[in-house]
C-alpha cells in the first residue's frame, strides 16, 4: 500500500511538474525598460545672499535616456530602480538666460509600486520612494571665472505614475511620469558663502518601450 501510494505521489509531482514550470516561466519577477526622458526643472530660488535669485541662475531643460530595472515580489507589488549615466546639465543665467557653465548628475532613484493588473493589457502602476543625485564637475562656471560651485549631492522623494501597454506577455510601450524633489546650494568657492539656494525639483514625463522576461 505504501509503495503504490508512493507511486501515485511520483506520477502526480510528474504531471504538475511542467505545468509549474510555465507558469513560473510567465510570472518571471524581471522586468526592464528602456525610456526617453524630459527633465522638466521647477528652477526655484532662494536664500543665501540672494545672488541665485537675481542672476535668475536656472537649470536648461532636457531630454536624456534611462534605464529602469523591476523586479516583482507578487504580480501587484514591486520595486523599480532607475537608472542613467551622469548627465550633463547646462546652468544659465542672466535676463537673456545665456550659459554660465555645466555640472554633471547622477540621478538614481528607487521606488516601490503598486501594479493593477486587472485591465487586460493596460497595466497602470503607482509609486514613491527616494532619489540620491550626485553632482559632480561642481565648479564648472567659465563665465564666473570657476568661482562658485553646487553641494556634492541632493537626497529627496520620488512620486510616480505611470502606464505599460503590453503588445505580447513579453513587449510592450511604457508612458511615465515622476515628480522628484531635488536641490542644491551655490556657493562661492573661496570662503564657502551661499549665495542661494537652486530648487530643481524635476517633472520627468517619458515613453519607452517595457520588456518582461
Amino acid at each position: 500500500m505504501k509503495v503504490r501510494k508512493l507511486v501515485v505521489a511520483l506520477a502526480a509531482g510528474c504531471l504538475l511538474a511542467p505545468a509549474i514550470t510555465q507558469a513560473q516561466a510567465v510570472e518571471n519577477p524581471w522586468m526592464v525598460r528602456v525610456r526617453a526622458v524630459y527633465l522638466d526643472w521647477a528652477n526655484g530660488q532662494s536664500g543665501g545672499t540672494g545672488a541665485v535669485q537675481s542672476l535668475n541662475v536656472q537649470a536648461e531643460k532636457e531630454w536624456i535616456p534611462e534605464l529602469d530595472i523591476t523586479y516583482f515580489f507578487t504580480k501587484n507589488i514591486a520595486t523599480e530602480l532607475v537608472l542613467t549615466y551622469p548627465q550633463k546639465v547646462k546652468i544659465n543665467a542672466g535676463s537673456n538666460q545665456g550659459n554660465i557653465g555645466t555640472i554633471s548628475a547622477l540621478p538614481p532613484s528607487l521606488v516601490l509600486q503598486y501594479h493593477f493588473t486587472d485591465l487586460g493589457a493596460f497595466k497602470p502602476y503607482v509609486g514613491a520612494g527616494i532619489n540620491y543625485t550626485i553632482f559632480s564637475n561642481r565648479a564648472n562656471f567659465p563665465a564666473l571665472n570657476n568661482g562658485v560651485t553646487v553641494n556634492q549631492s541632493s537626497v529627496g522623494f520620488v512620486g510616480q505614475i505611470g502606464l505599460d501597454y503590453m503588445f505580447d506577455k513579453n513587449w510592450g510601450l511604457n508612458i511615465d511620469l515622476k515628480y522628484i524633489t531635488m536641490s542644491t546650494d551655490v556657493q562661492t568657492v573661496s570662503g564657502g558663502t551661499n549665495l542661494g539656494t537652486l530648487t530643481l525639483n524635476p517633472w520627468t514625463p517619458a515613453v519607452g518601450v517595457t520588456y518582461r522576461f
